[in-house]
């Protein structure tokens, strides 16, 4: 009698492990989905942050800007002053990033967008061999002879986190056919187009 007790209990235990290990690796599997882009060369890892400390920085950098080009070069001269360090075991967070004071072009990238979708700016990660850029739709006069990527009858800005100094509107130093894709931030799904043309 004890011994089938045993056997019944133990069968009990074996099953309650299954079905929390499936739920852990499901769980797990959706947030990789949720978080994680693979690429030709790996996977990107997305860290794009909506914190209130994010916000907030955007708003103090911008706060004496009186239209768009100001308010996004703005936040471009402040991610590109930040030191490029590769760092090659994880993608840090936006938070983590301004607290080292260095990052690498995922961090950065990942920093420079969460700040542009705190003041409800349109901007998108360009995925290219070996490197992630941020690029986003403005209209100013400023900015009509300069180039950009156009797909879907809009035409958006490169903004390029590791370069210190740059401007919106960095030229644009791959190949059409080397952009593995374009990732909408917060759903981290892959922008559908069917043609991409550099223009002015």
């Amino acid at each position: 009698m004890k011994s089938e007790l045993s056997k019944n209990l133990s069968l009990v235990v074996i099953v309650i492990f299954f079905i929390g290990f499936a739920y852990i690796t499901g769980n797990a599997l959706q947030i990789s989905n949720r978080t994680q882009i693979s690429t030709g060369e790996g996977i990107y890892t997305n860290k794009v942050s909506t914190s209130k400390e994010i916000a907030s920085k955007a708003l103090e950098l911008t706060k004496n800007c009186k239209s768009e080009l100001c308010e996004v070069q703005s936040i471009l001269d402040y991610v590109t002053h930040i030191p490029y360090k590769i760092n090659h075991f994880r993608a840090n967070s936006p938070q983590r990033t301004i607290q080292n004071n260095f990052g690498d072009c995922d961090d950065k990238s990942n920093l420079l967008i969460s700040m542009l979708h705190s003041l409800e700016k349109e901007a998108y990660f360009v995925l290219v061999p070996k490197h992630i850029f941020v690029i986003t739709a403005i209209k100013d006069k400023r900015l009509r002879k300069t180039k950009g990527l156009a797909f879907n009858g809009k035409k958006y800005f490169i903004l390029e986190s590791t370069a210190k100094g740059s401007h919106v509107g960095f030229p644009l130093r791959y190949r059409l056919n080397e952009v593995s894709a374009i990732v909408e931030p917060f759903s981290n799904e892959k922008v559908a187009y069917k043609t991409l043309e550099y223009k002015i």
